[in-house]
């Protein structure tokens, strides 16, 4: 009996570089959110009258929704069809920032916060699955993801200079406002832009018990950190979210090793390269959004920086990232393994993090804080670019939502424990100075404001050296667990079988 001939690839599709316009116009949307909104925060609470004590909720309430429902947005993106929910995505924060914008109250406000997170957790899994299932050429993939990568990278710091400015030259409500020509712009185009390719749905019913499950056990963990952040670790409700947390993880995995139509089948988490990426990436998220935190209070506290100064401050951590992600990674991409460029980028931004440890009330801008962002920024563009790509490469399509949802899991979730670990570093290592220098701090004056300034930066310092050793063990993960070779070596990319450009990456292909 003759064989059957291996159907044709498709082509690709002629209008998928403008069609990456608008994915990343959305994509820094979404980033840009979670930093500059902490910009104007003071502002808005003042307005609102906000109450200390409930004030962390206009960032909580946003965290909560987004990394408790990305699970559940990814599998929604393959179910629905991936343009059809980057669009409902794009259209429901356009409103839910208008509705925070709008707020004139705290319950109104933190609603709006809690609609963005829910219709970002649609919105960011399928904006990288897209990308995924238009881009399968090894190196047209290198150049989209080192766009993608460098806004990812990079957009928080944007935030910090856009939402500086918003809020010290028009009012912080267009922190919000901002928001909607992006959701606009990037949702006409993508209706008249994207095509998605055919068959790539995942059509089998959805798995309630794993919707509830993940959703419960994500929003536990992240509100677990949150909290540990303002209660302490020892607290009673933390302790209680942390154990929660873990049993309901755990019964997760065990519901979908058993289940047919899994919410996250487990080939996707358990693959090595792609669970080396996700594990990697997550812990180096932890240490980024930690040094965003010390280095934003540094400038603005320590050395009276303006919002708007303060922002301007971090491009060079801006440049580096976006040098790092679209002229190192994406040339490199193609020509050496992902884990030869994501562990020497996280040992540059070690490097990059090591100089910031050196920091001091006095310390020089040109001289130490701006050398240590570009080394930080050239570090994580690197890394960042092979690892978003690698987090979809190979993966049926009919997952691909889910495993872009898991790429913003591990950062969601890691920029949760960032902020609550190192700033309780951080605050230890301040209250400990604070008390070795009890007599001086009692004398008053310019002596006691200069040890108040002192303690700050050795709790900044001593938590900067916490996110060393954890970018140092990030790259030894990459280096270690991702053992795939040099993506586009041996063709392209298949749909789930593993074979094409990397042909270690073995992916059942389940019939739903």
């Amino acid at each position: 009996m003759p064989k059957t001939a291996a159907p044709a690839p498709l082509a690709a599709d002629p209008s998928r570089w403008k069609a990456l316009v608008f994915i990343a116009l959305a994509q820094l949307m979404v980033v840009l959110d979670a930093t500059i909104v902490n910009i104007a925060l003071p502002s808005a609470q003042t307005d609102l009258g906000i109450s200390d004590g409930n004030r962390q909720w206009v960032i909580t309430a946003y965290a909560l929704a987004f990394g408790g429902l990305l699970l559940f947005g990814g599998r929604i993106a393959d179910k629905w069809g991936r343009k059809n929910a980057f669009i409902v995505g794009l259209i429901g924060f356009a409103l839910a920032s208008a509705l925070g914008g709008a707020a004139n109250g705290e319950a109104m406000m933190l609603g709006a916060r809690a609609l963005q997170g829910a219709f970002g957790a649609l919105l960011a899994p399928a904006a990288l699955s897209l990308l995924a299932v238009m881009f399968t050429d090894a190196k047209e993939r290198a150049k989209a993801f080192g766009i993608y990568g460098a806004i990812a990278g990079g957009g928080g710091a944007v935030g910090l200079i856009l939402g500086g400015f918003l809020t010290e030259y028009l009012n912080w409500r267009w922190t919000f406002f901002v928001n909607i020509p992006f959701a606009i712009i990037a949702a006409v185009g993508a209706w008249m832009i994207i095509r998605e390719p055919v068959g790539g749905r995942n059509r089998a019913p959805l798995d309630i018990p794993g919707v509830i499950l993940s959703t419960t056990g994500l929003v536990a963990l992240v509100y677990g950190f949150t909290r540990a952040e303002s209660a302490g670790w020892s607290d009673a409700l933390t302790v209680t979210m942390f154990v929660a947390s873990a049993v309901l993880l755990a019964a997760f995995v065990l519901v979908e090793s058993r289940v047919k139509s899994p919410l996250l089948p487990l080939r996707v988490l358990l693959e090595r390269n792609r669970g080396g990426v996700y594990l990697s990436l997550g812990l180096a998220v932890i240490a980024m959004f930690g040094l965003f935190l010390f280095l934003t209070y540094y400038l603005q506290v320590v050395k009276g920086f303006s919002p708007v100064k303060t922002g301007f401050a971090f491009l060079p951590m801006i440049a580096g990232m976006i040098t790092g992600s679209t002229q190192i990674g994406a040339r490199l991409m193609t020509r050496v393994a992902p884990r030869l460029l994501m562990g020497p980028g996280f040992l540059l931004a070690a490097t990059g993090m090591l100089l910031l440890t050196q920091l001091e009330v006095g310390s020089s801008y040109p001289a130490l804080i701006l050398p240590a962002q570009l080394l930080l920024g050239l570090g994580m563009g690197t890394a960042f670019m092979p690892a978003m790509s690698l987090a979809t490469h190979g993966v049926n399509p009919a997952d691909a939502g889910v495993a872009s949802a898991m790429v913003n899991t591990s950062q969601q979730v890691g920029g949760a424990i960032g902020t609550a670990l190192l700033n309780t570093i951080a605050a230890s290592a301040t209250t400990a100075y604070l008390t070795d220098h009890a007599a001086e701090a009692a004398a008053g004056g310019p002596a006691a404001k200069l040890i108040q300034a002192q303690a700050m930066v050795e709790g900044y310092s001593s938590a900067i050296w916490w996110a060393v050793g954890i970018l140092v063990a990030s790259s030894t993960i990459a280096l270690t667990l991702i053992t795939t070779g040099r993506p586009g070596a041996g063709g392209p990319v298949a749909s789930g079988d593993g074979a094409g450009a990397d042909a270690d990456v073995k992916i059942p292909v389940i019939a739903h």
